[in-house]
């Protein structure tokens, strides 16, 4: 089985190869926790896939792609903290936004994962 770092490497690395919302919620155990800490968590997979395909590939703003850049990892048995820049890519402007993302691995799987950023840089930068 995959070490934590190497599932959340994995995940992250899926964002870049234009998957659908339902292959990125495939890397989620069936009752895991999503939250961008400024907004509402999401709970369940199917929630999570869901809210996935709000945003992405054709979401709501438009996003057209986004790559998850990872800086930093560093794992505590099955929880895994990672400094990341994400750059989102819009039809008409690219822009990154600086992360903080913990996420916790259970069986092979994200069980829970939480982001934490600066919501008036991401709403300012999606203009």
């Amino acid at each position: 089985m995959e070490s934590p770092i190497e599932v959340v490497r994995r995940f992250c690395a899926a964002w870049s190869n234009d998957l659908g919302a339902a292959e990125l919620a495939a890397f989620f155990t069936d009752d895991a926790v999503y939250h961008n800490i400024p907004l509402a968590p999401v709970t369940g997979r199917e929630a999570i896939a869901n809210n996935i395909a709000s945003f992405i590939r054709p979401g709501a703003p438009g996003i057209e792609s986004l790559e998850l850049r990872l800086i930093n990892i560093a794992a505590n048995g099955p929880i895994v903290m990672t400094e990341r820049v994400d750059v989102f890519k819009l039809p008409d402007k690219s822009f990154e936004l600086q992360i903080m993302g913990t996420f916790e691995i259970r069986d092979g799987k994200i069980n829970a994962w939480r982001d934490y950023f600066d919501m008036n840089q991401l709403t300012s930068r999606m203009g």
